[in-house]
């Protein structure tokens, strides 16, 4: 956060922060294997202020730890798209809610002991803590572990816990002064607006909050496309238009970080260079990683190069982009994704759901994919083609790129070149559903015939 040699204890940097004068503006959590509420003394005694609980409240809900949550089997219904094994499911959230109290009454019982009233005097008191003698195990020995107990000499009265709420000034961002203003006619009454507005990466979650105040007086299906249209000039920051629902329209002319439409749920994103950019996109990286992490659903175009992790979780989103970095559709479980240049190294690993089309033009794309899970096929389904081709024309349309307009010229030709990354029970299931509809089914009875025709759902043993 500010610098520190890592080899601080957390007691220590947290004493160090208050010398420095930053005491108000920090606040340090611990979590990693929090089960207990001796677990979260010892954290408190070492500088910690707030815990967090992972897999011990995953455990609590339901999970027996097979680890196939990437595989879709899960025999507990914790982790699956099926939904016979969903039927499984027995957590509750009162579940987590007795588990946390349980916690804190072993907190209170240890404080007692120890004869603390309340959980900030706990903070940064490392003098309560005596490390167990390990000078023979071959692992620990030579270890030292006074740097983490250590107790630095500040006044007595100083504090070692955030005694300030660190003000993250949401009145001064881009949405709170410029584009709720912008945009109220669109929350009013739906009416259409436009705008042009330069960006820099200091605005970070730019469109965040005007996505959740149209999901506040629209619902979840949002505004009709396009009712928001804004075009930024510039580098935006880290998770531009994250958790965008429908109706918003974000054109781009720049580059952007990380996390790049992470959660978006219905609109449209588009990112190009500058229109006197002397560079090609096709060669150079104008999105950062993890773009599009956990979208549901929307329409992103980008002429350029994208991070590592694209599309990762991606649950619906479609994305045409002009090449990837390692580990691109990673765990993903829905949605479509064009890919017109290379792929990084790991791509589809994990993937157990949605369509990805790569284009391969030196025939060694099998080389980068994790095939475990996926089926690499070609295209010859005339509709599928035909909706591959209308992805790319929407990207030459609303990026002018010369690459996807170059394909699109030669497309007899070059459609061959185009490798379609499909997960092997996805496939299974999306034939079968196909049939199905044939046979009157619809909708949500059809997918369910579709799994149970496909799917054990006996538990993986």
């Amino acid at each position: 956060h500010a610098g520190l040699p890592w080899e601080l204890g957390l007691a220590e940097a947290h004493q160090t922060l208050v010398l420095n004068g930053l005491r108000s503006r920090i606040t340090i959590e611990a979590d990693g294997q929090l089960k207990t509420g001796r677990d979260v003394v010892i954290a408190a005694l070492l500088g910690a202020e707030e815990f967090g609980f992972a897999t011990t409240t995953l455990v609590v809900m339901g999970c027996v730890m097979m680890r196939v949550c990437h595989l879709d089997t899960c025999p507990v219904g914790v982790a699956t798209q099926n939904p016979e094994l969903r039927k499984k499911f027995t957590g509750a959230s009162e579940h987590v809610v007795n588990f946390l109290r349980f916690i804190a009454r072993d907190i209170r019982e240890i404080m007692a002991e120890l004869g603390i009233r309340n959980v900030n005097d706990l903070v940064g008191r490392t003098d309560l803590l005596k490390p167990k003698d390990v000078s023979e195990h071959w692992k620990a020995k030579g270890l030292d572990l006074s740097p983490i107990l250590f107790q630095p000499d500040v006044p007595k009265n100083t504090g070692k816990f955030c005694q300030i709420n660190q003000n993250h000034g949401i009145e001064k961002t881009m949405d709170s002064m410029i584009l709720l203003e912008l945009c109220e006619p669109a929350l009013r009454d739906g009416s259409k607006v436009t705008g042009t507005f330069p960006i820099n990466n200091t605005n970070r979650t730019v469109g965040t909050i005007l996505g959740s105040e149209i999901t506040r007086n629209f619902g979840s299906s949002g505004l009709p496309e396009d009712t928001i249209n804004i075009n930024f000039h510039g580098s935006a920051g880290q998770s531009f238009a994250a958790f965008t629902p429908s109706g918003i329209t974000f054109r781009l002319e720049g580059d952007a970080n990380d996390y790049f439409g992470k959660g978006m749920c219905g609109s449209k994103l588009i990112v190009c260079p500058p229109k006197d950019a002397i560079f090609k996109p096709e060669e150079n990286t104008i999105i950062g990683n993890v773009a599009l992490y956990g979208a549901t659903k929307g329409d992103v175009y980008i002429s350029g190069i994208a991070g590592e992790r694209f599309c990762v979780r991606n649950s619906g989103a479609n994305a045409v982009v002009e090449g990837v970095g390692d580990h691109g559709c990673e765990y993903m479980t829905e949605g479509r994704v064009v890919v017109l240049g290379k792929t990084g190294r790991n791509f589809a690993g994990g993937m157990s759901g949605g369509i990805a089309y790569v284009l391969d033009k030196e025939g060694d794309f099998h080389t980068r994919c994790n095939k475990e899970m996926v089926n690499l096929d070609r295209l010859d389904d005339l509709e599928e083609i035909n909706q591959l081709k209308t992805m790319i024309q929407k990207h030459t349309k609303y990026t002018q790129s010369t690459l996807s307009r170059e394909i699109i010229d030669n497309w007899d030709r070059i459609v061959n070149l185009f490798v379609k990354v499909i997960p092997k029970d996805y496939s299974l299931i999306h034939k079968t559903f196909q049939e199905i509809k044939t046979n009157g089914l619809e909708g949500d009875e059809a997918w369910l015939e579709a799994f149970r025709r496909n799917i054990s759902p006996e538990p993986v043993t």
